[in-house]
């Protein structure tokens, strides 16, 4: 009697087993394409990978694991693409007329003439920030976004020429914000999608692998630019700058910025933006108007055998890891720690440092007033200290940029930063840029010339510089440096 019993539940037990089972199988083959083939493992994942919340690990649903363990992109690609958008920019540009032009409608020797270049964008929120890169928007008189059909009047709310990123805003609610994922711990091999807008298109989609990170391939502006691309094989041509890189969970990774290419076509290496340093240029640029970039107080560099060969350096069996610190600012963080030229620095926040790209990335993560240890080799002795990360002032206070525009120069003016007045050696400056129609252009003054002095007086601001060019006559000469590092003057007659 009782082992009569003992089998009944037993075959009772069983049969509620199987029932599950069989539910669970119909389920993920209910759910899962048509000729996609599901391995053993595919159910096991299916039928014991799930939470309390109905899900399985990673957030995925049965539906997302099958599609995603048999390589299909169908679920990152329905999650992405409507969250990118296309970006309209359009500029006015002065030309001049010629005899048909002033013959035939009376006008004058200029005119003004329309011009409207694109890209694309990614919803970053869904109340109406998109992101794109800096080089989509540049020299835009108005900007229009394009989702799903519906244009929108776009207002730029900073850029961020070093790392070619800019931030919009449209106004527009509950917006599909894309999912935002992590650079950090994407590896090379993974498979990515790049999803771009390009020519105001249906959302294009391209698939490949990450085939490297950490890459500087020298493209970017600004005198301290931040390059650790993301570089892939998923095919990223014209038209899809500024859209989204994701992974196989339809993840924001990174944002598509350059490709490698001798023709302007796709030629196998396209390059995005670590989403880790995207997110903290954003949020900089919706709080404050402008990124709180981090400065360690120093510059380094790659090391080689070259350079060790070069700069006879000491290193154990070979050794060529880490970065080299060959400036030193005065009185910076780096300074300040006890560091010195020449110290080989290995670790930040004992997180390893193989090259200037990825030193360049982490310190990119941090803001003024953030403390880090920095780990380095001296003298064969390895050596751990901390230090404050500031800001471009050497403070670690938010900072807002103050850009003066003068009509009459016909020019935008600013004060360099004391980060940039040490590495160049100068003691003041004001920087010249977006010069248009006036007495700058007349001058025939470089685009990003640092002017230093007028007649030998010292110029410390934009309203010194303003208030003696404007009151000057007879002979000017101006002293500064280029935008290259070259001092140079330029001599002029009022």
């Amino acid at each position: 009697m009782k082992k009569t019993f003992i089998i009944t539940i037993v075959g009772f037990l069983s049969g509620i087993l199987g029932a599950y089972t069989f539910h669970q199988l119909h389920t993920v083959s209910s759910t899962t394409p048509k000729g996609t083939l599901l391995t053993h493992t595919d159910f096991s994942r299916a039928l014991f990978a799930k939470n309390k919340g109905g899900q399985h690990r990673y957030g995925r649903t049965m539906k997302e694991a099958a599609l995603e363990d048999n390589g299909d992109f169908v679920v990152a690609s329905e999650t992405s693409t409507n969250s990118v958008v296309f970006i309209k920019n359009i500029s006015e540009k002065n030309y001049r007329r010629n005899y048909f032009d002033w013959f035939f409608d009376g006008g004058g020797s200029s005119g003004v003439q329309e011009e409207v270049s694109s890209g694309s964008g990614v919803i970053f929120s869904e109340d109406g920030y998109i992101v794109t890169n800096n080089h989509v928007i540049s020299e835009a008189n108005r900007l229009e976004v394009v989702h799903n059909k519906k244009t929108y009047k776009a207002t730029l709310i900073g850029k961020d020429p070093s790392t070619d990123l800019a931030v919009l805003k449209i106004e527009a609610k509950k917006l599909p914000a894309i999912k935002i994922g992590s650079s950090k711990t994407l590896h090379v091999g993974e498979w990515v999608l790049a999803v771009g807008n390009p020519f105001n298109l249906t959302s294009t989609v391209t698939a490949g692998i990450v085939s490297a990170k950490g890459r500087n391939i020298n493209i970017l502006e600004g005198k301290f630019p931040i390059e650790s691309f993301i570089q892939t094989d998923a095919a990223i041509n014209p038209g899809n700058s500024g859209g989204a890189l994701v992974n196989k969970k339809g993840e924001l990774v990174g944002i598509n910025t350059a490709i490698l290419s001798r023709t302007g076509s796709y030629a196998g290496y396209g390059f995005a933006v670590p989403v880790d340093i995207v997110r903290k240029i954003v949020n900089d640029l919706i709080r404050y108007g402008e990124v709180q970039k981090a400065f360690f107080g120093g510059e380094v560099y790659d090391i080689d055998s070259d350079l060790v060969e070069r700069l006879e350096l000491k290193v154990d069996d070979n050794d060529l890891s880490g970065v080299l610190l060959g400036y030193l600012q005065k009185d910076g963080p780096a300074n300040t720690a006890g560091l010195e030229e020449g110290d080989i620095l290995t670790a930040i926040d004992d997180e390893p440092i193989n090259s200037k790209s990825e030193f360049d990335e982490i310190i990119g993560y941090h803001t003024p007033g953030d403390k880090v240890s920095i780990t380095f080799r001296r003298n064969n002795r390895t050596v751990s200290k901390p230090l404050v990360l500031t800001n471009r002032e050497g403070t670690t206070k938010i900072l807002k940029r103050a850009v003066y525009s003068s009509k009459s120069l016909g020019a935008n003016l600013e004060v360099v930063p004391k980060v940039e007045r040490d590495y160049l050696n100068i003691e003041s400056g004001v920087r010249i840029s977006n010069i248009q129609r006036g007495l700058i252009r007349q001058m025939q003054i470089s685009e990003g010339f640092i002017v230093t002095s007028i007649n030998n007086e010292r110029i410390d601001s934009p309203e010194e510089f303003i208030k003696i060019l404007e009151s000057i006559r007879g002979r000017v000469l101006i002293r500064g440096v280029s935008k290259d590092g070259v001092r140079g003057y330029y001599n002029f007659y009022f």
